[in-house]
């Protein structure tokens, strides 16, 4: 599976410790987290969270790498 995995509401929830979905959602949102509101409540992927701490995604293959590796 990508990176890019969906983590749904149950699964922030287990994360954050925090139950209720708006408690859940400011959070992420102070923590610079990218959430989106969905049916079920709120949801994000590993790769937002990865990007709010600072990392970016490693390169696939030989195809990703640009110059600046040089």
């Amino acid at each position: 599976m990508s990176s890019s995995h969906v983590l749904s509401c149950d699964d922030l929830r287990e994360v954050t410790g925090y139950q209720r979905a708006a408690d859940i959602e400011r959070c992420l949102v102070e923590q610079g987290v990218k959430v989106f509101r969905g049916r079920l409540g709120p949801w994000t992927t590993i790769d937002l969270i990865n990007q709010a701490g600072g990392l970016t995604p490693q390169a696939q293959n030989d195809q990703d790498y640009d110059a600046s590796i040089l």
